[in-house]
């Protein structure tokens, strides 16, 4: 005769593995909010800016979005990033600092 399960405890098991995989989903997205750099946004803006993309049926920004998104996890420079506390206003400053630099130097 075979034993009989226990489904409370497999359910129990379940439910505490849904709760674990919900706050490391939730942890990541925050994570993935400070790397992007989009935790210099408000609360208001970056639901706002969430809510577009989510109710955007346009195909082709869709796949833009998602190019640019799999770009961004591609690259090293960017997934180093937020490891290094200055480097959030320095990576994105290399590449687009060096042509305002001078600009600024000119209007000056």
């Amino acid at each position: 005769m075979r034993k009989p399960r226990d489904f409370d405890a497999e359910l129990k098991a379940l439910e505490e593995k849904a709760r674990d995989l919900k706050t490391r989903k939730v942890q990541q997205l925050g994570e993935l909010v400070i790397a992007t750099g989009a935790d210099v946004l408000d609360a208001d803006e970056l639901a706002g800016a969430l809510v577009v993309l989510a109710e955007t049926k346009d195909a082709g920004k869709r796949e833009a979005w998602a190019k640019r998104g799999a770009a961004f996890f591609q690259s090293r420079s960017r997934r180093n990033a937020p490891t290094t506390e200055g480097n959030t206003d320095g990576a994105p400053a290399q590449p687009s600092g060096a042509q305002p630099a001078p600009s600024r130097k000119g209007a000056t």
